[in-house]
């Protein structure tokens, strides 16, 4: 079984003034809240494409449909109409829902991000502390360092005079290799004080590293799992839309099962009938002139003669007295037509 990773145990380094792992962690904790806020306005944009398609979807439940038809396809039709009200106000309640899973979400990162607040500065005072310190201690190291080395020179020159007969200048001598060793000796002393504090602040320093690393690591896990369980949440409220959508388009479905045609049809019958017979007469052939001469004066309803086709018409002659020619018929009934 693989041990389980922890943030306390791998982001150290050797360099004492380096803040390379923890600058990883925050770099980190950034991407995260980043994370968050992107999950966050994509939930508040998807709630704004539900209220948008639910008010259409409202709009569209006003409009006529069906207004002429009757019966079981109308009430069908009316019912269609109702569920998608109902189907539009479904999904402007998902839109509300939507904008409260984003606003649990806008809380829990403002949150962590206070709690992030604290520590990260307790952790950057301990940085500024503990480079000051370093510096410092390193700073009273080199002046440790030549303050030795004058006194080492100090009683050389001690050394190399030893059999002189210049007592006075054997004083100077002795007093300038005395004032070397205090200096030496005091160098020493701030030296190893600054070396005593930087451990102290170095022993400090690790303690607060490691809880921040506790507290970070900590962060993270509650973060992608309150991530995860908003995304899924938001799903099941997407799915609970279909389901919900899916219920009042049914109603419309048994509506539709119980329209029945043949009910229809007798209904518009029975509701708009005119008449159960045909016309009793049919409308007969009149001839214009045998009306007129009709001693009557009533339509005649017998039947049209037989029309027989007419011949060629003859070809007109021209004669010495210019005297018209007639075309004739055979039919008895039509008058003379001049030419």
């Amino acid at each position: 079984m693989m041990k389980n990773l922890h943030f306390k145990d791998f982001f150290w380094n050797s360099d004492l003034t380096s803040t390379v792992g923890y600058d990883a962690i925050i770099q980190y904790l950034n991407d995260g809240k980043r994370t968050c806020k992107e999950v966050e306005d994509f939930m508040k944009a998807r709630a704004s494409v539900e209220e948008k398609y639910a008010k259409e979807l409202l709009s569209l439940s006003k409009k006529v449909c069906g207004h002429s038809e009757m019966n079981t396809l109308k009430r069908s039709l009316d019912m269609l109409k109702l569920q998608t009200e109902q189907v539009s106000l479904s999904h402007l309640q998902l839109a509300q829902n939507m904008r409260e899973e984003a606003k649990k979400l806008e809380d829990f990162k403002e949150k962590q991000k206070e709690a992030r607040k604290k520590v990260e500065q307790q952790m950057d005072a301990l940085h500024k502390q503990r480079s000051s310190q370093y510096k410092k201690t390193m700073d009273s190291k080199k002046t440790y360092d030549q303050k030795c080395r004058d006194k080492e020179e100090a009683d050389q020159n001690v050394n190399r005079n030893t059999n002189t007969n210049n007592t006075k200048h054997m004083e100077k001598l002795y007093a300038k290799a005395q004032q070397a060793k205090q200096n030496a000796e005091e160098a020493d002393r701030l030296y190893q004080q600054n070396i005593t504090t930087l451990g102290k602040i170095r022993d400090d320093w690790i303690k607060e590293h490691i809880k921040a690393c506790e507290m970070f690591e900590k962060q993270s896990v509650e973060r992608i799992n309150f991530l995860r369980n908003t995304v899924w949440t938001h799903l099941n409220q997407l799915s609970q839309q279909c389901v919900t959508s899916d219920e009042l388009y049914e109603e419309v479905r048994k509506s539709l099962e119980q329209c029945d045609i043949q009910e229809d049809i007798e209904h518009f019958v029975n509701l708009r009938q005119t008449g159960d017979k045909p016309p009793a007469v049919p409308v007969v052939y009149e001839n214009f002139y045998s009306g007129q001469r009709s001693p009557t004066g009533a339509p005649s309803f017998r039947m049209p003669p037989p029309v027989n086709r007419r011949g060629p018409l003859p070809l007109p002659t021209q004669n010495s007295n210019d005297d018209s020619h007639y075309s004739t018929v055979e039919d008895a009934g039509y008058s003379v037509i001049q030419y």
